[in-house]
């Protein structure tokens, strides 16, 4: 990988792990045979394609904030002594 595109991508998304995830679905994609946005590939690797293809606009995806809803349970650690 080149890390001058991951840098521009970086940049552009923002977030690191949303990166990481929308490179590993286009990845994905590209390796289960769908067909590159981007013309010039030769020499190019899959994420170097997905990393390219975000930031020439070609990919979009959705920000949305993640709020945990799960309830938190806790333990009771002690031990009850039996006399």
């Amino acid at each position: 990988m080149n890390p001058d595109i991951c840098n521009q991508a970086l940049e552009k998304v923002g977030n690191p792990y949303t990166l990481i995830n929308i490179v590993s679905k286009r990845v994905r994609e590209l390796s289960t045979g769908s067909r590159p946005l981007i013309a010039e590939t030769e020499k190019m690797g899959w994420a170097d394609i997905a990393l390219t293809e975000l930031i020439m606009d070609k990919l979009s995806w959705e920000d949305t904030e993640f709020k945990n809803t799960a309830p938190v349970y806790t333990a009771n650690l002690r031990r009850k002594h039996r006399a």
